[in-house]
């Protein structure tokens, strides 16, 4: 009478293991196909008509240009400076302890002008008052229609910050940079790379995403908020007309 050798429900395990990886991982090739090929039947429409490939921040590689001006920025530049920026930053009333400390580590008081935007109110500390920006509280978003499974109703509420930060009536502002709450700039990089373009024309400047996916869904050829991005005031004015029209339709 033989017996059982005591390493074969280990060998019948692994043997099981290794049959199945092949499974799994054509399962999870034909998700990405499917989920790819999705997103590129109905591709996001945008209008690109120019590149520049500057850093805005410390997570930028590469920056994408739409505007209207086909001529190229002076050399000598448009005198902008950090006041003629302001800062629109995104941000959620529920993640704003952990994610203030971010927006300290950029603000410099007394010389950044802007606004955080949250979805409630949020308590400030004194000692830590004048380290932040103004907070400003979204208006509501309710009256809008929001039917996309796949995202959050939030993103129409960040998607207007920059027009609200319009009507705030700033004086002397020539650029609008929209960043979230986690988003840390570097201020001399921003200054320098706007001061390549025409405040005056329509100029819309950002980033793409890091991520492989979020590329494909917003198209590689969009500005991708995480990494920030900034507006011409020309250009915001025309938006902030027809953005609620917009998101209606």
């Amino acid at each position: 009478m033989t017996s059982s050798s005591p390493h074969r429900p280990l060998i019948a395990i692994i043997t099981a293991i290794r049959s199945s990886l092949p499974f799994l991982f054509l399962s999870l090739l034909l998700i990405y196909l499917i989920y790819s090929s999705q997103l590129l039947i109905n591709p996001p429409h945008t209008k690109i008509t120019c590149q520049d490939y500057s850093n805005l921040n410390t997570n930028t590689t590469t920056t994408t240009t739409t505007t209207t001006n086909t001529t190229n920025p002076q050399i000598t530049g448009y005198n902008t400076e950090l006041k003629h920026i302001a800062f629109c930053i995104a941000a959620s009333s529920k993640l704003w302890d952990s994610r203030k400390e971010y927006i300290k580590l950029w603000w410099r008081p007394g010389e950044t002008r802007g606004a955080v935007w949250l979805d409630n109110k949020v308590k400030i500390k004194k000692n830590e008052s004048q380290s932040l920006p103004n907070i400003h509280i979204s208006q509501p978003t309710s009256r809008f229609p929001y039917t996309n499974r796949q995202g959050h109703r939030s993103a129409i509420r960040i998607s207007r910050i920059v027009s609200e930060a319009l009507r705030l009536g700033l004086e002397d502002v020539r650029w609008f940079v929209m960043g979230d709450d986690d988003t840390v700039f570097v201020v001399e990089n921003v200054v320098r790379v706007l001061n390549k373009y025409n405040h005056n024309q329509f100029y819309y400047i950002g980033s793409s995403s890091e991520s492989h996916f979020q590329n494909i869904f917003f198209s590689y050829s969009m500005a991708y908020g995480g990494g920030g991005f900034a507006i011409s005031y020309p250009l915001v004015k025309e938006l902030a007309k027809m953005q609620d029209r917009c998101i209606k339709r």
